[in-house]
């Protein structure tokens, strides 16, 4: 779990340049077509599209960027052919790898993802292959603003959460998927800065990988997320503190 919140942190420290935030919305757009196209168009009935349309929200994508996708989503037009597909897969040193699209062209798509394994020294696995090692979960990532993290951790686990790992000037909060609104909700209401809540998966079992091996997993979950179909990775690998700080600078 604690692999990827810290690589979370690192992509957030690092800030976005607007060629980033353009395709941030992008992916935004495409979550939310998905959400409309599979639940419907009303967010009161819809959780996902919801939760889907509060992540564009945070991220400060414009109101007219959110209300288009969700046209697209619901009634058919420009976009609406958009499919999720999750592949699944290896990287160096065996380390798991999901990979969540949401692509209108499997063959273009499936072919950028299996390149970039490719180049890391990894390779596209069969379905079922890693995905019987990842949970489901929420995530609400808050920011502490000066309170302390643990009354924050005291009140996300009375709403219900199941974890929470405190980071380098941020909160991870951990909740079963059916929770995560809950929680969300009652952080809010409590004063708790809420900068993102969304699912996610997390490993039963992680590896632990030396500088070397290290360092390309992260080049490659870079690499990976940098598609403009690629909503989201995860992975079980874990990563020391230094390799992190490295990276990060």
């Amino acid at each position: 779990m604690s692999g990827h919140s810290k690589w979370s942190q690192i992509k957030r420290q690092k800030g976005a340049t607007d060629a980033q935030r353009g395709q941030l919305f992008t992916k935004l757009a495409k979550e939310i077509i998905v959400a409309a196209k599979t639940g419907g168009a009303d967010p009161a009935a819809n959780i996902r599209l919801r939760m889907a349309v509060q992540k564009a929200k945070d991220n400060n994508m414009p109101n007219d960027n959110i209300n288009r996708a969700i046209q697209r989503g619901a009634g058919g037009g420009e976009g609406s052919d958009v499919q999720e597909v999750t592949y699944e897969g290896y990287g160096p040193a065996g380390t798991a790898l999901l990979v969540e699209v949401a692509t209108d062209n499997r063959n273009r798509t499936v072919a950028e993802v299996r390149n970039v394994l490719t180049r890391a020294g990894g390779n596209l696995g069969e379905t079922g292959s890693v995905s019987w090692n990842f949970e489901s979960r929420g995530v609400v990532t808050v920011q502490p603003n000066g309170a302390d993290p643990d009354d924050i951790a005291l009140q996300a686990i009375d709403a219900g959460a199941l974890d929470v790992l405190v980071g380098d000037g941020s909160i991870d909060v951990y909740t079963e998927p059916a929770d995560l609104e809950a929680v969300r909700k009652a952080l809010e209401e409590s004063g708790v800065k809420v900068a993102q809540a969304e699912q996610t998966r997390v490993p039963k079992t992680t590896v632990a990988l030396d500088e070397k091996a290290a360092v390309q997993t992260l080049g490659l979950v870079e690499k990976l997320e940098s598609l403009d179909d690629v909503q989201k990775v995860y992975f079980n690998a874990e990563f020391s503190d230094d390799v992190l700080a490295a990276y990060a600078g």
